[in-house]
């Protein structure tokens, strides 16, 4: 936020749109009277804790960061960093004193995440940190390393994922909870999968396999767990969503490098998600199947909070802080969680969380919601004092008062009604029934089961963390109060009415607005809908969003008021219950999700709904303002041609699927990338095309065109997102081993070396085998071997065999970085293309380039220089960008070819390609 706050904050948590000004930390004076007078009369520490509690609050926020990606690679790359950095750092000191060494977060599993205390301005800039420092870039810029507060890591920690299990993160953006959930989703996959290929192996040999059985015989002999059902591929799912769209590429970009194909982005406000259509079990009699939809396993609701408990790293909170903030933001939180639990399968939990300290976004959130959905016989508070031991936290609150936005402090709900009964005092108009403890009641909940954790403890941020377990279906009540009776409104008007309201893209309070001036049915078709007026006085968002924000929020109580009326039902249309038969919790709130909308529609279902007029379907089938357009999502037959060709060359196995491969393009004709999502994913994207679900990203490349003159060489060449997944079902016929350090330290160090005459003899061990391998692209297999000039992790990189010459398909960071991991080696690069242009200079005249062509190839380098630049500078990234591509110099030229070939290194975006 500027220094006179003329710019709104995008968010404590990350955020879109222009960055905001960079505040001067030491002019922000880290005091305010009401912040503190409200925490300390909750008694929330207890009072000998107060001095450290706020001492907390006031120093700076320990620098925390997360090993990614597979438990095995993760263990490689953090042994790096205790094995060197950590002596190199014991020895510094700074200012006289001696800095403490990065440390492991000791209630985080195997170490995989560590803090350290020196602050980031001396890290940058002091000299003896020079190396450690360019090691935490370089290993976060390949996506092996994530920056992340300590206390965000908890709740995916705390949903107890295994492999197999559908999750949904909600409130997604910017990604790092979501990267946890996909590390779950796929734990062990590498290695099951390499268990099903020997396995295979073994009976193609032969050998007796007891009832043919691969998976029994697998957990039979090394007596493993998990999700063998797919030939050991994850058959699980991960739906991350946010309501901002440029969020959602935000969260795209962050995600990606873990190369999920089990991974869908949806663009949706958490408050209306949709429900979204799989296939039918089967099981219904006759011809009519019914209708199923997703439920889901685990359900991460981080919800968008006031953010109080972060202003050790926003200091903004400690001048911007007023109780009105989180009473803003209540019942906006209470409808998510409401939403998790109806999406939820019975024995299936809903961790809730929040950076606030503030019991009416936490405690009182948890409380509200469970009431609404039919009380503690229906959702559970699951103990989780057992849960990561290491941790130390603090009990929720039984009992708590809150404060209005003028400082007031109210016991009960009942305090606050005889006030307004005597004066209909504007101050009140936040507060609500639901804020207020119920301590009181006659079977309390039992709160103190939720997590607290406060900055004093354990040198953290303030964070909430509550799991619910949903022990049978749901009908959840009615938010509010009945008021009066009004007319009710049909399902297209309420749409309608919705895409009116909804004009500022930016702002889902537009949406939420409007979804409550709609009316929740009852079973004989007949609504009552709630009082307008009583709507717009329960203001949803500050006027001044807080620093600590997961989004940002406006209040727009002028903008519902002056707001479009919904166009009434006219006379003959009809309202029934859009939910199929056999699906009984659906109908949960009104109007209903968008893809439930979809059984209103005319020639959609047999289902009955209104008439409508063909001005009515254009206004529903109309695109919203402003909503950029996402190219859909195409799968490919089996037997597609460019499929066929692709398995012929690499010998894949046939336990391989070649459904699963999809294009982004209206025509669904593979021209340039090919994607490859899971099998469940598959069916969520091609049963719910066309029914309103928004859908921003799913699957990972895993064949890109390179055009090469030669028609018996395969002209897709495998992406490095999608190598692990495709490499156990490669054929040997295209795979190079390899165990040496220096042979794979010169294929590091060293772009496009040279194969041709005697070339070859320089490439040590795989020297023979790449002289005699066909042209195309082909597998780097790493294998672990013992001795000095070994290596402890196995390793799969994409290798290109050119006429003349080979290359790795890295692009220049992740060489980089490999090579200071593996060899401690930040020397430059070598890049043997250059010495073509060297050598065509000194050539006679018949063998110099034509001035055409140098300039062709030059024309295309600039292009891709010029793309580069534009990606890096676009404030909205696409699905189809890659950090691997925004290299201007990872680019495939042979140098010593007839051809001149220029096209991306690690794939994705436009390939250009130029031949003579």
């Amino acid at each position: 936020m500027g220094k006179k706050g003329n710019k709104r904050f995008r968010g404590g948590r990350g955020g879109g749109g222009q960055r905001p000004q960079r505040t001067d930390y030491t002019e922000v004076p880290k005091q305010n009277d009401l912040f503190e007078q409200y925490y300390n009369g909750l008694g929330i520490v207890h009072d000998s804790e107060l001095d450290e509690f706020w001492n907390a609050l006031r120093r700076d926020l320990p620098n925390s960061f997360r090993f990614t990606g597979s438990r095995g690679h993760a263990v490689h790359v953090q042994q790096r960093l205790i094995d060197h950095y950590v002596p190199e750092i014991s020895g510094i000191e700074y200012d006289g004193t001696r800095v403490e060494p990065p440390t492991a977060i000791p209630w985080f599993p195997d170490q995989l995440a560590w803090q350290m205390t020196t602050p980031k301005n001396v890290v940058r800039r002091f000299p003896p940190f020079a190396s450690f420092q360019k090691f935490l870039v370089s290993e976060t810029s390949v996506g092996n390393i994530s920056r992340q507060e300590a206390v965000s890591m908890i709740p995916p920690l705390l949903m107890t994922i295994k492999p197999g299990m559908i999750v949904l993160d909600l409130c997604a953006a910017p990604g790092s909870k979501t990267a946890q959930l996909i590390e779950m989703v796929h734990g062990g996959e590498e290695a099951r999968m390499r268990d099903v290929v020997q396995i295979s192996k073994r009976k193609e040999a032969g050998e007796q396999i007891p009832n043919g059985n691969l998976i029994k015989l697998n957990l039979a002999t090394n007596g493993q767990e998990g999700d063998w059902s797919d030939d050991g591929r994850s058959t699980g799912l991960v739906i991350a969503n946010d309501a901002d769209y440029k969020r959602a590429q935000m969260l795209i970009h962050q995600v990606k490098r873990l190369s999920s194909p089990n991974l869908v982005v949806t663009n949706h406000d958490a408050t209306m998600f949709p429900s979204i259509k799989i296939p039918p079990d089967g099981t219904s009699s006759g011809d009519h199947l019914k209708t199923r939809y997703l439920k889901f396993d685990r359900i991460l609701a981080d919800v968008p909070c006031s953010g109080d408990g972060t202003c050790r790293k926003n200091v903004n909170v400690w001048k911007d802080w007023t109780p009105g903030n989180a009473l803003g933001l209540f019942l906006t939180q209470v409808r998510i969680l409401v939403r998790a639990l109806q999406m939820l399968k019975v024995g299936g939990r809903v961790v809730y969380s929040t950076c606030s300290m503030n019991p009416v976004e936490n405690e009182a959130v948890i409380a509200t919601a469970i009431e609404r959905c039919g009380g503690s016989s229906n959702v559970e508070v699951v103990d989780i004092s057992d849960a990561l031991p290491k941790l130390q936290r603090r009990p929720g609150l039984s009992s708590w008062d809150v404060m209005d936005k003028t400082g007031r402090r109210w016991q009960s709900w009942r305090d606050v009604q005889a006030v307004l009964a005597e004066d209909d005092t504007e101050t009140l108009g936040r507060l609500h029934e639901g804020m207020f403890s119920r301590l009181a009641e006659t079977e309390p909940l039992p709160l103190e089961r939720c997590m607290r954790i406060y900055p004093h403890l354990q040198d953290t941020g303030g964070f909430f963390i509550s799991v619910l377990e949903k022990r049978k279906e749901i009908r959840t009540r009615p938010e509010g109060e009945v008021k009066k009776i009004e007319p009710e409104p049909s399902i297209i008007a309420a749409v309608d009415g919705i895409e009116i309201k909804t004009t500022n893209e930016k702002d889902p309070i537009a949406r939420i607005d409007a979804l409550d001036e709609t009316a929740p049915p009852h079973a004989n078709g007949s609504a009552d809908v709630q009082s307008a007026a009583a709507r717009q006085n329960q203001e949803i968002a500050p006027n001044k969003p807080m620093a600590g924000q997961k989004r940002e929020f406006h209040a727009e109580a002028d903008a519902v008021s002056s707001a479009k009326r919904l166009r009434m039902r006219e006379p003959g249309d009809t309202i029934d219950d859009p939910t199929p038969e056999g699906t009984t919790d659906r109908q949960v709130q009104w109007p209903p999700p968008p893809s439930q909308l979809e059984a209103s529609r005319p020639g959609m279902s047999g289902l009955p709904g209104p008439t409508l007029t063909r001005e009515s379907q254009q206004r529903y089938m109309k695109p919203r303002p402003k909503q950029p357009f996402e190219e859909p999502f195409k799968y490919l037959p089996p037997d597609h041609p460019e499929l066929e060709s692709i398995r012929d060359f690499y010998h894949l196995s046939p336990h391989f699927p070649m459904d699963r491969f999809m294009v982004r393009n209206v025509s669904g004709h593979p021209a340039k990338t090919t994607y490859y999502t899971s099998a469940l994913a598959r069916s969520i994207l091609t049963l719910n095309e066309g029914k309103g679900i928004k859908f921003v990203h799913c699957g990972i490349k895993m064949f890109v065109r390179q055009d090469v003159q030669s028609e018996h060489v395969c002209k897709w060449r495998v992406q490095n997102e999608g190598l692990p997944l495709l490499e156990p079902w490669v054929g040997e016929e295209r795979v190079v081993e390899l165990r040496s350090r220096k042979t794979l330290r010169c294929l590091l160090k060293e772009m496009f070396p040279k194969v041709e005459g005697e070339g070859w003899k320089q490439l040590g061990e795989i020297g023979v085998r790449v002289r005699d391998i066909g042209m195309g692209c082909c597998i780097l297999r790493v294998e672990p071997s013992e001795g000095e000039d070994g290596f402890s992790e196995r390793m799969v990189l994409p290798l290109w065999r050119s006429l003349y010459s080979l290359n790795l398909m890295l692009p220049k960071e992740d060489r980089r970085a490999m090579l200071l991991r593996l060899y401690n080696d930040d020397s430059p690069l070598l890049d043997h293309s250059k010495e073509r242009f060297e050598t065509k200079a000194r050539a006679p005249p018949s063998e110099e380039i034509s001035d055409a062509e140098s300039e062709a190839e030059a024309a295309a380098a600039q292009a891709e220089k010029t793309q580069v630049e534009q990606a890096r500078n676009d404030t909205i990234l696409r699905g189809e960008d890659d950090d691997e591509d925004l290299e201007e110099d990872g680019v495939i030229i042979d140098p010593l070819a007839g051809e001149s070939m220029v096209t991306r290194a690690a794939g994705g975006g436009s390939d250009t390609t130029m031949e003579n």
